[in-house]
């Protein structure tokens, strides 16, 4: 197995993305911790699963010291409610940043001594929003955004006994998404705008992790990798295209029967 016997904690990993991440590592052999606030509805098999707030420094520190290994970190931990800018106040939008890059830099810090001993690897879960104009969620973007940033310095100053990486994650189907792209059609409407036809599922994500976090990986590091099934089509084509077949439309090379000749 890619990881057999590798301890490896991560962080949201009780639903959807993170779910498809813990049970992709315990597929490839590893003993692994999942940590959230909530328990699961239903365990993810081969994996034991400890409540936990990562935004709760002190709970954070006190979780790690209890661990014996660590040899891999996820950062999976995050997300955000649709809310335009000036529908709330900074405070609001600051608590969002702490979920998705104060919270991720707080339980590696919390975890290095595991990675150094165990010569480790991080692996932070980020978001193409990060790179892309984010509207309705603009303080998710920065984070993700900041997250990247952070880890690239991280695999600086870690090296090298311990590697870190980004998965730059598109979008997921997920339990959730008919709640957010409206049902069905809305989800296959939305995958058409995908390259390669559908959205991610979470076992894509968690293939992705298992690949930085393993020894195939082994000379990777302050890397993004982009998860996102080719990106998104530039608007300019579609608008481009619209437009010309609206020319082509009014274009009639027929000769007019009635024009002398």
């Amino acid at each position: 197995m890619e990881l057999d016997g590798k301890v490896a904690v991560v962080t949201g990993g009780t639903r959807g993305v993170g779910a498809g991440i813990a049970r992709a590592f315990a597929d490839a052999g590893a003993e692994v911790v999942v940590c959230a606030r909530r328990a699961p509805h239903a365990p993810v098999p081969g994996t034991a699963f400890v409540p936990l707030d990562v935004r709760d420094g002190d709970a954070v520190r006190t979780f790690f010291a209890g661990l014996d290994r660590v040899d891999v970190l996820v950062n999976n931990a995050g997300g955000a409610p649709y809310r335009p800018l000036a529908e709330a106040d900074a405070e609001r939008h600051a608590r969002v940043i702490e979920l998705n890059l104060l919270a991720p830099l707080t339980v590696s810090l919390a975890a290095h001594g595991h990675l150094h001993r165990a010569g480790g690897s991080v692996v932070m879960i980020g978001s193409v929003s990060g790179s892309r104009p984010s509207p309705g969620s603009a303080a998710y973007g920065a984070a993700k955004a900041g997250l990247e940033n952070l880890a690239r310095s991280m695999a600086v100053e870690w090296a090298p006994r311990v590697r870190v990486n980004t998965l730059v994650v598109g979008m997921v189907r997920t339990e959730l998404s008919h709640l957010h792209y409206g049902g069905e059609d809305g989800i296959d409407a939305v995958a058409r705008t995908v390259p390669l036809g559908r959205l991610a599922r979470p076992a894509d994500v968690g293939a992705a992790a298992v690949f930085l976090a393993s020894d195939a990986a082994v000379y990777i590091s302050g890397a993004s990798l982009l998860v996102h099934g080719g990106g998104e089509r530039p608007a300019f084509l579609d608008a481009a295209t619209a437009n010309k077949d609206t020319r082509d439309a009014g274009t009639d090379d027929t000769p007019d029967a009635s024009t002398d000749t």
